[in-house]
């Protein structure tokens, strides 16, 4: 069964960046596609950003200009670079593969 393993959360400064880190225990070049979903209490997970085998990224209109979404096949991993990072973004990250596989999850809270 493939696990991901999300990294890289913890606490920032607004206007601060983090670089969360997803390693699959599989070639991730299988995946239709990859991506980050974030979580705050009491609400539904949204999709932050996704990239395709193809190479498409999308983006959630807030965080567009800000979030990177990128991938290493060598190292089976994906990454999401957060610059000019916002209160508003803090919530636990939550890596996918095709939609329907999910990591445990990182904390990232940005705060003064």
């Amino acid at each position: 069964q493939v696990q991901l393993v999300e990294s890289g959360g913890g606490l920032v400064q607004p206007g601060g960046s983090l670089r969360l880190s997803c390693v699959a225990s599989e070639n991730i070049l299988k995946f239709v596609a990859m991506g980050w979903y974030r979580q705050t209490p009491g609400n539904e997970r949204e999709d932050v950003a996704s990239l395709t085998l193809s190479g498409t990224e999308n983006y959630k209109d807030s965080v567009k200009g800000r979030f990177t979404i990128s991938r290493d096949n060598a190292k089976n991993t994906v990454y999401l670079q957060m610059d000019s990072l916002k209160s508003e973004d803090t919530a636990v990250y939550y890596c996918h593969a095709n939609y329907h596989i999910w990591g445990h999850g990182t904390q990232v809270t940005v705060s003064s």
